[in-house]
């Protein structure tokens, strides 16, 4: 069997998901995209399972590898928008192309939580170049990390916060994706272990992502090991299932699929 090719997205909130994956070039073929070509490399069929955004899993026959997530249960801090005024004076809002769950979740929240109705506009991720031309901004990854909302002159939303407080479940922003018979049992258990070796050594993926930086290194710590989860477990499906619902509800996925798992 030829290796699976495996489509990861390129942020730091990644890297505990393909710890040690790339000692095992016999089992994967490893590329890093952001999160939408993540998706549209699977949706052609240019990768064979992909880290993909959680509504792209409506937009084929997939299964999910299963235990295995990119998610919060309340703040995530890397998906967030920054508002120059108000929640309920937003008028225009810039969305960051560079993943289509986050501007699903945006969408939902703006409709079913904070009962606002703006004009959306794509944008690259470039904060201070949409705030020029928006009331507010969608910013995702490793860039809303490092925004600083006052020096920008906006407000931090976080939308996994936002979330939580609509729905009291914990959401899904990515988990690794395919068609049926993509991954065989061995190609899913190491994903598995990848997941828990990953875990296990947050604070050395820390100092590798901010060498002889200490506070950096607790900063990106503290990201890793108290905002994300990297589980998928009943209330995680349970967030996802939600957000499918209301995503095909709002007309922003074609139709809801049951969460399927690789076996």
């Amino acid at each position: 069997m030829r290796p699976a090719r495996l489509g990861a997205v390129s942020y730091l909130n990644t890297k505990p998901l393909v710890r040690g994956l790339e000692a095992h070039p016999d089992l994967f073929d490893l590329r890093f995209d952001v999160p939408s070509t993540c998706a549209t490399l699977l949706h052609e069929a240019c990768v064979d399972v992909g880290l993909i955004p959680a509504i792209e899993y409506l937009r084929g026959d997939y299964r999910i590898v299963p235990g295995i997530a990119i998610g919060s249960d309340g703040l995530v801090d890397s998906v967030a928008v920054f508002s120059k005024v108000p929640i309920e004076q937003i008028r225009t809002l810039a969305l960051d192309i560079s993943s289509r769950t986050s501007v699903a979740l945006t969408r939902i929240l703006c409709a079913k939580h904070w009962g606002i109705a703006p004009a959306f506009t794509p944008a690259e991720p470039d904060v201070a170049r949409m705030l020029a031309r928006a009331d507010a901004a969608l910013v995702i990854g490793d860039p809303a990390l490092d925004i600083d909302p006052a020096r920008v002159g906006a407000v931090k939303i976080d939308l996994g916060e936002a979330w939580k407080a609509m729905t009291g479940l914990p959401f899904v922003y990515a988990a690794w994706t395919g068609r049926d018979g993509a991954l065989d049992q061995e190609q899913v258990a190491v994903l598995q272990a990848a997941r828990a070796r990953g875990e296990s050594e947050l604070e050395v993926i820390a100092r590798e992502n901010a060498p002889g930086d200490t506070v950096g290194a607790g900063k990106v710590l503290r990201y890793l090991r108290d905002t994300l989860r990297y589980g998928l477990g009943v209330r995680e499906i349970a967030g996802l299932e939600r957000f499918h619902e209301l995503a095909v509800e709002l007309g922003l996925a074609p139709t809801r699929r049951p969460i399927r798992f690789f076996a």
